[in-house]
């Protein structure tokens, strides 16, 4: 069995589909995986990949035992940035942004589309390099894939995380063989093959005992009997968590230790908040610790009572399958909002606590009072965080690995499916353009004939008229 694996753009797309991976080569240890990505995401994915045991090449061997591989692959990939909701007034103070990446940035992008679409097909043309399936993880580097996927007849499965599903998926899903979902409920127009399955994480991103929270606070140099607040943007950051986080940490650092994920796009902005990560002789002797980034993000969010964060749907997954108190902080002007979507429907359910990102920009301090309202709740903590964890769906990539590998085993019978399908339509348009013929004969036969009707009337209004003179 051959399968592509096409995610990037963002963390947020790739460790799932390395978490479905992995319940792939435990299901079929045999199948070739080959992960497409953009080239920002490359080094990352090689890292993932290499950490949960896998070697490279067609014939990888240790000893004389084979073991799984994946080969991974750059593609060329085109981001079209769009920022919802922007006044005028937003637009006039964002001119650099405006043209550096809604201008700029959109035509580089649309050259970097047309330069994944040929990649794709030349690495796609031949039928001994096609892969049996092809899974989407969402994102814009999969979208060259999948419409070349589509023309060669090629399979795929496509992965929305979101309650909104992106521009990406939404051309992608129409034809897509299978799509699964990370929100139940969610419906794709022209096609009712969809599943829900829930987000995949890692098997490492489970609850952990009160003993284990101790033992891992204490791994990364904390107080273990003190409280724990792990502050995250992901892995690129967030610039306004960080500039809120830069005004409210004295405060915090008064009543709980702090944790900061700076993220790697930011951190050089906030790299001064260093001074209050206080070392002697390898031991924390200040309750902050700060990170660019941690690749144990599954050991540090384990060790925290609270956890901020953005609300993308990836990160939501993780912290449900550890079960934990948080504190999302949705970023409103995305496009489609699927952020504050994601956050607010978690919200209503009382699983989660919210502050928009729009409001802590103008007052930091409501972020403050939500993180220690949080402290000083241990029984609200707990409630939020078994709410929250009753909404993971552990088995969401064993679930994702099943359907490629059952898409494999009927591709023929899928063929078929697709090959009537492509019938109907075919059939479906054929009868719609005599449909549109004989109505356009109809309408012009019916025109054509109150044309005369209106001449006859208007030659005996003449007639009588002359008629009515003679008299």
């Amino acid at each position: 069995m051959k399968v592509l694996v096409v995610g990037g753009g963002s963390g947020g797309h790739i460790t799932p589909a390395v978490a479905v991976v992995r319940e792939l080569l435990e299901k079929k240890p045999r199948t070739k995986v080959e992960f497409w990505t953009d080239r920002k995401y490359y080094k990352n994915v090689v890292k993932i990949t290499t950490e949960i045991g896998v070697r490279w090449g067609s014939h990888a061997q240790v000893g004389n035992r084979k073991v799984p591989y994946i080969r991974v692959r750059k593609i060329c990939a085109g981001k079209f940035r769009r920022y919802a909701g922007w006044t005028w007034k937003d637009w006039l103070r964002n001119l650099p942004i405006v043209f550096k990446e809604l201008i700029f940035g959109n035509i580089v992008g649309f050259f970097g589309f047309v330069g994944g679409m040929i990649q794709s097909f030349w690495r796609l043309i031949l039928p001994s390099k096609r892969p049996d399936v092809v899974f989407l993880k969402g994102g814009f580097v999969g979208l060259p894939v999948g419409l070349v996927a589509k023309k060669l007849k090629i399979p795929y499965v496509v992965h929305e995380s979101d309650m909104v599903p992106g521009l990406a998926n939404r051309i992608l899903m129409k034809n897509a063989t299978v799509i699964a979902t990370g929100w139940e409920g969610m419906k794709a127009e022209g096609n009712e093959c969809v599943v829900h399955v829930g987000v995949p994480v890692a098997p490492e991103f489970k609850p952990v005992s009160e003993a284990q929270q101790k033992t891992l606070k204490k791994d990364f140099g904390f107080d273990p009997e003190r409280s724990l607040v792990v502050v995250t943007g992901g892995s690129q950051g967030s610039q306004n968590i960080d500039e809120a986080m830069n005004q409210i940490l004295p405060e915090m650092l008064k009543f709980t230790s702090v944790g900061l994920v700076a993220g790697r796009k930011y951190y050089e902005e906030v790299v001064d908040l260093k001074r209050y990560e206080e070392w002697d002789k390898a031991k924390l002797k200040s309750n902050f610790r700060m990170w660019e980034f941690n690749s144990a993000m599954h050991d540090l969010m384990g060790a925290a009572d609270v956890v901020v964060s953005r609300a993308g749907a990836t990160t939501i997954a993780e912290l449900a399958a550890l079960g934990k108190a948080v504190i999302l902080v949705p970023f409103e002007r995305l496009p489609g909002a699927h952020q504050l979507k994601n956050a607010e429907k978690l919200h209503d359910m009382g699983a989660v606590a919210m502050v928009t990102d729009e409001r802590m920009r103008k007052n930091p301090n409501e972020l403050l009072e939500a993180v220690r309202h949080l402290v000083r709740a241990p029984r609200e903590r707990q409630d939020l965080a078994e709410k929250l964890h009753a909404e993971a769906k552990v088995d969401a990539a064993g679930r994702l690995a099943q359907i490629l590998i059952d898409i494999d085993e009927n591709k023929e019978k899928i063929a078929e499916e697709a090959k009537r399908k492509q019938e109907e339509e075919k059939q479906t348009r054929k009868l719609e353009k005599k449909t549109a013929k004989e109505t356009r004969r109809v309408e012009k036969q019916a025109t054509k004939e109150t044309r005369q009707t209106e001449k006859r009337i208007a030659k005996e209004k003449k007639k009588a008229t002359k008629a009515a003179k003679k008299k």
